[in-house]
């Protein structure tokens, strides 16, 4: 510039708004949040990724190794216990085997006594069927008042029970009616000694038992014996109300046949 030179006024900057001038302020705060905002999941990730890796870490010291006492230890402990309950168990599945055994063994007894029974019933039955067509059947032999049978059982060491079974098919349709008694022959102190009616009831003058019957009837009643007397025969005797009496005799084996040995004799 020279001295000539005519002095040239200054040129005023222009001024701007106070909306531009806060612009640069607010940029780098959005910034820095956005940054912050992005980094926060991956800083949460890696705490945890942190935390998992602390807790197998722990896991891993204070936990016994499959090769140590303890861990051998613990295993021997749950590998026992499978086998307890297995055992258990076991022993409930044969228990309730045992059960079921024990009740198809008592069914089955029961079931093969319950067979006998029958066979025994049929068994009687037919004789009975038997019994009935010798006496009353078309082709049965006509046969007068008799004694069919004799059985006498124990009651004790001297009481004995007799059954009497008396038939007569001679005169069908007619009553034959009158009383039975017994008579027994045996030994006592190596003698020979018969025991009447009145000795063997026990009772003077005793009666005898009545019958009344068309075909046939069982009369009973009970006799006793004295101590040491040893019975070989008893003798049957029925007295009518009409006719001549009728005897009959058995042996003492035949009379007590059905029962057990060490009974069939005082």
């Amino acid at each position: 510039m020279t001295p000539s030179d005519p002095e040239q006024p200054e040129q005023s900057v222009p001024s701007r708004p106070a909306s531009h001038l806060a612009e640069p302020v607010a940029a780098p705060s959005a910034a820095r949040d956005a940054l912050v905002g992005g980094r926060t999941p991956l800083l949460l990730g890696a705490v945890a990724v942190s935390l998992l890796f602390g807790f197998w870490g722990l896991w891993r010291v204070f936990a016994p190794a499959p090769d140590s006492p303890q861990g051998q230890l613990e295993s021997s402990e749950r590998e026992t216990r499978g086998q307890r309950r297995q055992i258990e168990q076991l022993e409930q599945r044969v228990a309730t085997l045992s059960r079921s055994d024990q009740i198809s063994r008592d069914a089955n007894r029961d079931l093969q006594s319950t067979l006998a029974e029958r066979d025994e019933e049929i068994a009687g039955l037919r004789a009975d069927v038997a019994f009935y067509e010798r006496l009353v059947g078309s082709t049965a032999q006509r046969r007068g008042l008799a004694v069919h049978s004799l059985k006498l059982q124990p009651q004790n060491d001297t009481a004995w029970h007799f059954t009497g079974t008396l038939t007569q098919n001679l005169n069908r349709g007619a009553v034959s009616t009158g009383q039975l008694t017994l008579a027994i022959e045996g030994t006592r102190g190596g003698k020979l000694e018969k025991l009447t009616w009145p000795l063997l009831r026990q009772q003077p003058n005793a009666p005898g038992m009545t019958y009344s019957f068309k075909y046939f009837q069982q009369v009973e009643g009970d006799i006793f014996l004295p101590p040491g007397f040893t019975p070989v025969r008893v003798a049957v005797r029925l007295a009518p109300r009409s006719g001549a009496p009728i005897e009959q005799s058995f042996t003492w084996a035949d009379a007590t046949r059905d029962v057990a040995p060490a009974t069939a004799a005082p």
